[in-house]
């Protein structure tokens, strides 16, 4: 496919602009189910999901552009395979132009059944920041072809918007919650295991906030609890491979 096409759109001005559905969840998930509307569009797909996977095996679809590509995300974790665990498990995008081909060599079980609900092409993008990986966002086409450059740039500024929405969401609901913020020395200990982090890694203050975060949200922890191990050296945060 050519990577010739139109320059890069800003995506938080594309998710801002998709209007909210009466079906919409409350917020963050009303946001993600806008962000999945406006990849599909702005990436000319049939649609997009984002689902959580977990370390222990736990999967559950958060949004999707639509009620049929709900379905569709939903296949790959009755049957075990496909794009978004690939991506989850790789740290990386699985990018796959013709799923009769993956039929054959990859997937199958999935890649027949995604077929049945005219998808013939599929992209999962990880969400992850460093070594914590979040959930994985699938854009799916009805038509064969790889997406061109400009689009897989595209692809993965939206899954970059998706995993800043989760983190500030994680962030919130940190800051709400009585048993975190509460004491100036909880406080202090998130601040201390943020310096360490940011020692340990080689990287800015904001960043290694971020990495914290990203691993509170991806073992579904308080960020003190995290920052409580950070700061007691039962936890090292890796840095990227």
């Amino acid at each position: 496919m050519s990577t010739a096409g139109p320059p890069r759109r800003d995506v938080w001005s594309l998710i801002a602009d998709e209007p909210s559905l009466g079906g919409d969840k409350p917020h963050p998930g009303g946001w993600m189910q806008r962000l999945c509307r406006a990849a599909a569009r702005e990436l000319g797909a049939t649609g997009a999901g984002i689902s959580l996977l977990a370390h222990n095996g736990d999967a559950s679809v958060l949004a999707a552009s639509g009620p049929d590509t709900e379905t569709v995300e939903q296949l790959q974790f009755t049957l075990g395979e496909g794009p978004c665990l690939d991506a989850f498990s790789l740290g990386r995008p699985v990018l796959t132009p013709d799923l009769a081909l993956a039929a054959r060599t990859r997937w199958p079980g999935y890649a027949p059944a995604v077929r049945g609900h005219g998808i013939n092409a599929v992209f999962a993008f990880p969400l992850q920041l460093g070594g914590a990986r979040l959930r994985a966002m699938d854009v799916y086409r009805d038509q064969t072809g790889s997406l061109s450059t400009r689009d897989l740039n595209q692809g993965l500024a939206f899954a970059e918007a998706a995993m800043s929405t989760l983190l500030d969401a994680q962030a919130a609901a940190d800051n709400e919650h009585p048993a975190f913020g509460s004491s100036l020395d909880g406080q202090f200990e998130v601040y201390q295991a943020q310096g360490m982090v940011q020692v340990q890694l080689g990287v800015s203050l904001h960043e290694a906030m971020a990495r914290l975060r990203a691993h509170a949200y991806a073992q579904d922890r308080p960020l003190h609890e995290v920052a409580a191990d950070v700061v007691a050296r039962r936890l090292v945060l890796e840095p990227d491979s």
